[in-house]
């Protein structure tokens, strides 16, 4: 089978998780302030902006350090990262994930030039589907390949979406597809190079959890600002395709 198959991350290039992770983050701040409260501790706490906790998740700043400059030390810190890590996938929490701005757009002009979308995240499948048909996107993918720890895509490793994605190639081969001409698109390093680690064209797309500098320090293939600027050259990639074919 001919169809081109973009393989493709769930949060970045199509949710936008910046509202949840923000969010945690401030749920988190309070609920360490409660908790010092009752025992007799006053911890000033200082909430970062959405625009300085974002600037900094996307530079990779790690965890801790945002901790740090938002007021905690010590064992608050680490009191602080364990509830962040319990809530981040809340029910209550995911309600807070948004489509990124001409997402649907980009996923439309892939379904015109006959392109397939396999999924590829550490997000379980059943929270990946509920968005999908919350949202009316179902119809966009074509295979889906999850993970079933929820705190796999919060956590991001390298290795897992390795893994997920050597996966996802093996079974698309088997079912007959040509794979020949694929891309793999995302918005972490992680996606980057689980892709050349698997021998396929990278997309670094800058709407995410990653800056554009940050990106382009593991030189991708292409490195374009969203979902849609990718689709259009995939839809180019797909036009001369034809014409020379």
């Amino acid at each position: 089978m001919s169809a081109i198959t973009i393989f493709c991350d769930f949060d970045g290039p199509i949710a936008d998780v910046s509202e949840r992770y923000y969010a945690t983050y401030c749920q988190g701040l309070a609920w360490v302030q409660s908790q010092a409260q009752l025992q007799g501790d006053q911890v000033a706490v200082r909430y970062l902006s959405k625009t300085q906790f974002w600037t900094f998740k996307q530079n990779r700043l790690p965890d801790r350090q945002i901790a740090h400059w938002s007021g905690l030390e010590g064992g608050y810190i680490d009191a602080f990262l364990a509830q962040v890590s319990r809530i981040v996938n809340h029910a209550a929490l995911l309600d807070y994930d948004l489509v990124q701005p001409q997402a649907r757009a980009g996923l439309e002009l892939l379904q015109q030039c006959g392109a397939r979308v396999v999924l590829v995240t550490l997000r379980p499948p059943d929270q990946v589907m509920q968005f999908l048909a919350q949202h009316d996107l179902h119809w966009a993918i074509s295979d889906l390949y999850g993970m079933p720890r929820v705190d796999a895509a919060y956590k991001n490793q390298a290795s897992h979406k390795v893994e997920r994605l050597g996966a996802a190639i093996a079974t698309q081969q088997r079912q007959g597809y040509d794979l020949r001409h694929s891309w793999m698109i995302g918005d972490t390093e992680a996606d980057i190079m689980a892709g050349q680690t698997l021998g396929i064209d990278t997309v670094a797309v800058a709407c995410g959890i990653r800056s554009s500098s940050y990106l382009q320090s593991f030189r991708p293939t292409h490195l374009l600002p969203d979902l849609w600027t990718a689709c259009q050259k995939i839809q180019q990639r797909a036009i001369l395709a034809r014409q020379r074919g």
